[in-house]
């Protein structure tokens, strides 16, 4: 990882300037010979390069540094300072060429190694990058970390994990690493050496919930189900108090046919505060797909829905509950769900549409009216909203305000003859209702051309 270091202009006067102390001791006095002159010249330009460095002016930088090694290239934080600013420009050739000078005059500085190996990096110049980053390991063990990243860019995959080997034993497992070790796995097709990894892990430390729920992934991933099953069942023994594990132990007592033990892990699941909503959804999924199957356990989802409040539900979760009681045909329950659903999620066009379209199929058009009044108001192009309203308003017996509604909608439909058709029929009985019959006749007779057509 890179390293920021900072410079304090104290720690230069001490490093470049020794000769300071000597000549402030009378400011007054002119110089005796040249020698003062030329140090003085150097110093403001060397902080005349620092301050226009602080103000992002790197090319002015760059001259005054320089003008510096014009009258004195014996001083190696020239070279640093110079080698900075190059890939401030983005010029790192020059900027890999002014490090390595001040490196080659002060071989050990933890900065001047430190800078190099970044403008290594930002040429990609990885091999170079590697030499570099093994002298800094010394300085900062964190450094490894690097190591293992450069030789993944590389393709040296071998020593990569080698060196991951190495920091995993010494400081223990973390998140970046194993990202790091997957992407090698993953890369290679190692899947083999990854299982036995998280073998060897689980064996070493048995009581890392974290480690079983790789392996049991790993596992699953590999098509090593009964393996999978049999370590999600360990880790519970294990840890008895594991949420995370149900995750995985539902779907195999699925597969098992053991339903009681799996709406037991799927309500664990769906009341865990470990466990995002995101996963909580296709638990969610499941188990209504489940009793969708086996009706003899509706009422453990009606305990779930029961407790969604709980389960942090969002609209996603209200609307599989919706689409459950739709297949059942309770359209009423439905209609609930996706109305809570809609709360969650104001602007969706899904959900409004369907709880509209439930109200007219419930012949509640006073409430699809509304609802499509108020739709059309988000979504004015959707022209199924104006054939919704259409027909509320038909049924509600206000056919004038029907046909205001219809003739707009007509005028967004696109390639859709099913609708075209239904617009046309409402659009007929409004006529009717007004006694408007050659109109009315008009759009029955373009209805059934366009049943003809198709």
């Amino acid at each position: 990882m890179k390293k920021q270091f900072y410079i304090v202009l104290i720690c230069f006067g001490t490093l470049l300037f020794p000769q300071i102390a000597a000549a402030q001791v009378d400011s007054n006095k002119p110089p005796d010979d040249d020698l003062g002159d030329v140090s003085d010249a150097y110093q403001e330009y060397f902080f005349e390069a620092l301050k226009q460095k602080g103000i992002e002016n790197y090319q002015r930088a760059v001259d005054n540094l320089l003008e510096c090694i014009e009258i004195n290239d014996s001083d190696a934080i020239l070279y640093f300072e110079l080698g900075k600013n190059y890939n401030q420009l983005k010029n790192f050739g020059a900027a890999e060429d002014a490090l390595k000078i001040a490196v080659s005059k002060i071989p050990d500085n933890e900065w001047f190694l430190d800078e190099l190996y970044s403008t290594y990096i930002q040429e990609k110049e990885y091999k170079k990058a590697i030499k570099t980053v093994k002298q800094l390991v010394k300085y900062h063990p964190d450094y490894r970390e690097d190591l293992a990243n450069i030789y993944m860019q590389t393709g040296d995959f071998k020593e990569a994990l080698k060196v991951l080997d190495q920091l995993d034993e010494e400081l223990g497992i973390t998140k970046e690493r194993d990202i790091l070790r997957n992407r090698i796995y993953n890369a290679t097709g190692q899947k083999k050496d990854q299982i036995a990894n998280l073998e060897d892990r689980v064996d070493k430390h048995p009581d890392s919930e974290d480690t079983y729920l790789r392996l049991i992934y790993r596992y699953s991933e590999s098509g090593e189900l009964k393996k999978a099953f049999e370590t999600a069942k360990k880790l519970l023994e294990v840890n008895p108090k594991s949420e995370l594990v149900h995750l995985a132990l539902y779907k195999f007592y699925l597969e098992e046919g053991n339903n009681d033990m799996a709406i037991k892990s799927m309500k664990i699941a769906l009341q865990s505060s470990q466990i995002n909503p995101e996963s909580k959804i296709k638990v969610l999924a499941d188990f209504v797909k489940f009793v969708s199957k086996n009706q003899q356990y509706e009422q453990d989802l009606v305990d779930v829905t029961s407790m969604l409040t709980k389960i942090e539900s969002s609209g996603k979760t209200l609307v599989e509950l919706a689409q459950y009681y739709l297949l059942k045909g309770e359209k009423q329950k439905a209609l609930n769900f996706y109305e809570e659903a809609l709360q969650k999620e104001e602007e969706n066009f899904g959900i409004l549409r369907n709880i509209i379209l439930l109200h007219i199929d419930l012949k509640q058009f006073k409430e699809a009216e509304q609802k499509s009044k108020e739709g059309l108001e988000i979504f004015p192009s959707q022209p199924v909203l104006y054939l919704a309203n259409g027909v509320s308003l038909n049924y509600l017996n206000r056919p004038k305000e029907a046909i205001e509604s219809l003739e707009m909608g007509l005028d967004y439909i696109i390639e859709d003859t099913k609708m075209e058709i239904d617009f046309y029929k409402q659009l007929a009985k409004a006529n009717t209702a007004i006694d408007n019959l050659s109109k009315a006749k008009t759009f029955t007779d373009k209805a059934n051309k366009l049943r003809e057509l198709n």
